[in-house]
């Protein structure tokens, strides 16, 4: 198996040194272009040779995954996968959607969501929802 190799295409200076402080924790060999640099690479390459990454473009080699580098602390993801949302995420929607549905009456989204109207009054609160906005909502 070859070597993992890291293209990093940026005109910032502090994301290609984050991204070369990264590439030599894990091992990895570092291409770091400029954009003019990447577009005339591009523009004289050879058919048959290395297509060009951009997000959704066909992987490198078969097993190759074009990543996203983690900027200000985001995590990497393989580009076009999308993210998993967490359990508290989804509940956050589903109380939401109820709120809005019964415009602001808390007991009535409670009642359709299953929950008894304490515990929405304490999700609510968690998740820091507004029910007022709803409420406003229904007035306008």
């Amino acid at each position: 198996m070859g070597q993992s190799k890291l293209i990093i295409v940026s005109d910032e200076h502090s994301v290609v040194e984050s991204a070369r402080a990264f590439a030599n924790h894990h091992s990895l060999e570092l291409r770091a272009y400029s954009v003019r640099e990447w577009e005339v690479k591009q523009s004289t390459q050879n058919e048959g040779s290395m297509p060009s990454l951009s997000a959704g473009a066909q992987p490198l080699e078969n097993g190759a995954k074009i990543l996203q580098f983690p900027v200000g602390g985001q995590p990497m993801q393989p580009i076009g996968v999308q993210k998993v949302e967490t359990i508290n995420d989804l509940e956050c929607k589903a109380i939401k959607k109820a709120i809005f549905e019964f415009k602001g009456n808390l007991t009535e989204a409670a009642k359709a969501l299953g929950i008894g109207r304490a515990t929405l009054y304490r999700k609510v609160k968690q998740y820091n929802i507004d029910p007022s906005e709803a409420r406003r909502r229904r007035a306008a």
